[in-house]
């Protein structure tokens, strides 16, 4: 077992953060819900909805970058003694602390729609990061009161703090898959394949099917016939048990919204487009294949 895998592990056993983590993502939902369509709106815009891909993941660059630079001016003003390589530093402290901030808020905007185990590993993830800005807070108000070393070691503190959150954002990414497109249409053909009678498929019902191990959407709104990736890109949400409201399906799991014909989305927390497929229907029987490029 490596000491990373031990460390998430070890995040995942400690159950006296679960009542932590609900209440605190029950009071987001409560927040942003209490905001109406302002809230709905900024809440999309924070998850990144407008991007294509989520926000957070940009601005964490922000801190990690500056502190990082603010470590190398740093270590150069230990070597040279030069004032400039000093104010080179407090600027880059200064500019990770702005930009912690703004990322600390898209990050608990995503945050409040994780589901277990990723959610434990997120909050750790989120308080160590709060420490890290708290040691590079206090680093520079050190460094403005003209006590250099402290300042320096205060900062070295935060950035490692900062590089240990970092490590867990890496494993709720590439372990737990967040802010991945869920939405893959793996292996669909790109010729038509038949999915299901027209008779099965009930308007406003959605119907779940399986195309070449590939699970699908299909929904009928009005006249026409609509195939959509049957996961929803957030976190895999089962489309086919979602709601239909015109021409727009809602994933029941987290309450991200996409359009029908496009797949784009409507509402959040999803980022990614749904994938959506050709169709047709040919005697009495719905045919889908892969959407052209």
């Amino acid at each position: 077992m490596t000491t990373s895998t031990g460390l998430t592990d070890a995040i995942s056993r400690q159950e006296w953060l679960k009542p932590v983590e609900e209440q605190l993502q029950s009071a987001l939902h409560h927040a942003f819900k209490s905001g109406g369509e302002t809230g709905v709106r900024i809440k999309d815009a924070l998850h990144g909805t407008w991007l294509g891909h989520p926000l957070h993941v940009i601005l964490t660059d922000i801190p990690l970058g500056a502190w990082t630079s603010a470590m190398i001016f740093d270590a150069l003003a230990a070597i040279s003694e030069r004032d400039s390589m000093n104010s080179a530093a407090d600027a880059c402290v200064a500019v990770g602390l702005g930009g912690a901030v703004v990322a600390a808020l898209t990050g608990l905007t995503d945050w409040q729609d994780i589901d277990p185990p990723a959610r434990r590993i997120g909050l750790v993830h989120g308080l160590i990061n709060l420490t890290a800005a708290g040691l590079m807070g206090a680093s520079l108000l050190t460094r403005r009161r003209e006590m250099r070393a402290n300042g320096r070691a205060l900062g070295l503190l935060g950035f490692l703090a900062a590089t240990a959150a970092a490590r867990l954002g890496g494993n709720l990414v590439y372990e737990h898959r967040v802010g991945v497109d869920r939405s893959a249409e793996r292996d669909l053909p790109q010729e038509f394949r038949r999915a299901a009678a027209e008779a099965d498929l009930h308007e406003g019902k959605p119907l779940r099917v399986k195309i070449d191990d590939t699970p699908v959407v299909l929904v009928k709104s009005g006249p026409e016939v609509f195939a959509l990736a049957e996961t929803c890109s957030h976190l895999g949400g089962p489309l086919a048990d979602g709601k239909v409201e015109g021409e727009t399906i809602q994933c029941p799991w987290h309450g991200s919204r996409f359009n029908l014909k496009d797949g784009r989305v409507l509402n959040g927390p999803a980022v990614h487009r749904q994938s959506c497929f050709e169709v047709r229907i040919s005697e009495g029987q719905i045919e889908v294949r892969r959407s052209a490029p």
